[in-house]
């Protein structure tokens, strides 16, 4: 009996190497090896392309045909995918678990079917039962949906060959097997190998293929990374499960932008599209309570405005504490180091703690001048008075940055009752109703906000 030769296999690249390493000379990640059997792939695959047909063409001789998008009907989704699913796409939805990954894609399965268009909705976790509940909560039913509980990867190509269908959606890519290879399902070799299959069943095909991807727990899809190359959308699905509200972005799109997200509100019903998201998280707010202010953020290409919230408390300690919940740790110390270097505030015996309400995740920079006036206002003990929205990026040298979109971020704070703006200094044009307060310096801008 021929013995079986193991190897260590790399979780998050794919790196292979004879003998167990602590740090992956790839990637850079520590502690990422597991053992799995050495397996030979077999030279068959599902749908050979013909020889005959891999042949280089001039561009000038290919027919430029427009393609028509499959649209959803959900619209922050059709948003974030660029208009629509493109037939033959690859699409890899990632997110959390309990996220709603699962559930928009059952809700724009539903849609597909009533608009006729048939569909393919194969589950390696959920019986057909329990799936059939899950669309009963949605509200919906068609027979142009068919649902189908199965992990072997070659029959569900087949029974989606027969079908025919316009849409195939797998959930997950993490429970599919494919026979050429022995290891168990969700491994290295058993994603990459199941994806490159269902790539060039989409390719081969013209059906769209939409897969879901579970995450680890640094909020990396789980699998190699060379499974976002393979792909052709790489869409995230964000969001505290504590909180409502979800946002979903593209991190990668070879038919759209990747600046567009979508928000969505987690109900009894499903996921619930959130058109106008500008106001959504400025709901019973005390105006008069120190360390509060609102920020005008850009949520894709769409203005958004958000609380930050900052609590300076002199340390019972000898170190003070710094925490930051939906907005970036290291960036609060820079902040921090800004207004103790450029504005002489002493945060050295002060623990400091800075929150943007509503479970959402700022990452732009244009909320820097948010989370140093909520500091201020908070150490000084001194409300930021109503009707004022700030936003700018923060430079080391105590400058503030121009940011994108400033006009855009004026006219939907002006709508909903935002008077003054503490704007970086540009050319702006003059907006009635609304005092623009253009500031090139910290210092300018917290004598605007607190004078």
């Amino acid at each position: 009996m021929a013995k079986t030769k193991y190897n260590f296999v790399c979780q998050s690249c794919g790196y292979t190497t004879a003998k167990w390493l602590g740090r992956c000379p790839e990637c850079g990640g520590w502690d990422t090896f597991s053992e799995e059997a050495e397996v030979t792939v077999k030279s068959k695959s599902y749908l050979p392309l013909g020889k005959e047909k891999i042949k280089p063409k001039t561009i000038t001789s290919i027919v430029q045909v427009r393609t028509e998008r499959l649209a959803t009907g959900i619209h922050e989704f059709d948003r974030v995918l660029g208009g629509g699913i493109v037939p033959g796409s690859l699409v890899l939805l990632g997110g959390t678990p309990g996220i709603g990954k699962s559930t928009i894609l059952l809700d724009a399965g539903l849609r597909f079917g009533q608009q006729g268009i048939k569909t393919l909705y194969v589950s390696g976790e959920e019986s057909e039962e329990q799936t059939a509940m899950r669309a009963a909560r949605l509200g919906g039913s068609t027979d142009q949906l068919l649902i189908m509980t199965a992990t072997d990867l070659d029959a569900i190509l087949l029974q989606a060959q027969a079908v025919a269908p316009k849409l195939l959606i797998i959930d997950s890519i993490q429970t599919m097997y494919n026979a050429d290879l022995q290891t168990a399902a969700g491994s290295v070799g058993q994603v990459r190998e199941c994806t490159a299959k269902l790539l060039q069943f989409a390719k081969t095909s013209g059906i769209a293929v939409m897969i879901i991807g579970h995450v680890t727990k640094d909020g990396n899809i789980a699998g190699p990374r060379l499974l976002e190359h393979m792909v052709d959308v790489v869409l995230q699905f964000e969001g505290d499960r504590s909180y409502a509200f979800r946002v979903l972005r593209a991190l990668k799109n070879r038919f759209g932008s990747t600046n567009e997200s979508g928000i969505f509100s987690m109900e009894a019903g499903g996921l619930q599209e959130v058109a106008n998201p500008a106001g959504l998280f400025l709901e019973d707010r005390d105006c008069q309570a120190a360390g509060s202010v609102i920020g005008a953020c850009m949520e894709g290409n769409r203005p958004i405005m958000v609380e930050f919230q900052a609590l300076v408390a002199k340390t019972p300690y000898g170190m003070p504490r710094r925490t930051a919940v939906g907005f970036d740790y290291n960036r609060v110390n820079m902040l921090l180091a800004i207004l103790e270097r450029r504005q002489g505030l002493d945060f050295g015996i002060y623990d400091a703690y800075v929150n943007v309400v509503g479970g959402m995740k700022i990452v732009e920079p244009a909320a820097d001048l948010a989370v140093v006036t909520a500091l201020v206002s908070s150490y000084r003990n001194l409300p930021v008075p109503q009707g004022v929205l700030v936003f700018g990026e923060v430079g080391l040298t105590g400058e503030i940055r121009r940011v994108s979109a400033p006009e855009r971020r004026i006219a939907d704070g002006l709508n909903l009752g935002f008077t003054r703006f503490i704007v970086p200094a540009g050319k702006l044009p003059a907006v009635q109703g609304a005092q623009i307060i253009q500031v090139r310096t910290v210092e300018q801008a917290l004598a605007a906000i607190f004078s």
